[in-house]
């Protein structure tokens, strides 16, 4: 049963008890107000300055620093699982620097490009064997070398008697820009080689060329100069840029000089010296015998 009170009786009441409560109400709130003014004066931790405001790093949490995510980022990115292979990518015996013109002193050649490059395209007749390579041909943008020519040039080498269709069974065919691929062969200047290179952890050092993923890597300046271990024609070094990048890529390892006046294995890094062999662009002899050397690190 619900009760009612008589108004005027309720509000006598009511009113009388606030005219009693309303002195005690005000010094409980000075008193409150007084030990605020302790406290924020005498009882809280002196962590800043006087004046001061806090840093910025005395209120970010570890999650928030964007130094330390931003270095994470960088060690959690791979590079690729392929460490790559290089004729001799960690000599150090040059670091490729020229005039300050932007071209090699001595031969005249672009140190740096833009790290584009222009594909060939294909349509030349597949050589060698019945396991077919596909590869592209790619020659960094502002070179000046003819894409059709440089093709066919990288073509006939990949398919002469003395290269590594003489095994009999490996082929290859040369795809335009808009076919899958196998392999790239790509001609760039040595500031272009040694940014890809060194992405796998190779130092090419403005002078020598890598392979790297599915990537030959071609140092303009070897190709253009050849070697002053190679005493052959320039045209006969590039052979053996191609025979070498590509024996990496078909999984052979590095090699060395089987004996004095032997001919060099084409796996042999004979930049570095020939160690008493004969200077040699190919992987194979007249015979078609494989021209091997022990194997070297």
């Amino acid at each position: 049963m619900t009760t009612h009170h008589p108004r005027g009786r309720s509000r006598g009441r009511h009113s009388r008890k606030s005219r009693i409560r309303v002195p005690g109400i005000l010094a409980a709130a000075l008193g409150l107000l007084a030990v605020a003014f302790f406290a924020a004066r005498h009882l809280m931790p002196d962590d800043y300055p006087e004046d001061s405001p806090p840093s910025a790093s005395a209120t970010t949490t570890p999650d928030q620093d964007p130094v330390a995510d931003e270095f994470e980022a960088a060690i959690e990115e791979p590079v690729g699982e392929d460490t790559g292979d290089d004729e001799d990518a960690d000599d150090g015996s040059d670091d490729g620097e020229g005039d300050g013109s932007g071209r090699d002193e001595e031969s005249g050649l672009p140190e740096s490009g833009p790290g584009t490059f222009q594909t060939a395209p294909g349509g030349l007749d597949p050589v060698g064997g019945d396991e077919v390579w596909r590869y592209q041909l790619q020659i960094e943008d502002g070179l000046g070398l003819d894409l059709a020519e440089t093709a066919a040039e990288v073509h006939a080498i990949l398919g002469h008697e003395r290269g590594w269709t003489a095994d009999g069974s490996t082929g290859f065919r040369l795809v335009g820009p808009d076919e899958p691929a196998d392999f790239m062969v790509r001609i760039a200047t040595p500031g272009t080689v040694d940014d890809i290179c060194g992405q796998y952890g190779l130092d090419t050092g403005g002078e020598v060329n890598c392979r790297v993923g599915e990537s030959v890597m071609v140092n303009l300046k070897r190709w253009m100069t050849g070697s002053p271990e190679f005493s052959g024609p320039v045209e006969e070094y590039r052979a053996l840029i191609i025979n070498h990048e590509v024996g990496h890529f078909l999984g052979h390892g590095h090699e060395g000089c089987p004996g004095p006046g032997a001919p060099a294995p084409a796996m042999m890094q004979q930049i570095k010296g020939l160690d008493g062999c004969v200077a040699n662009a190919w992987p194979y002899d007249e015979n078609g015998e494989y021209l091997s050397g022990p194997a070297v690190p």
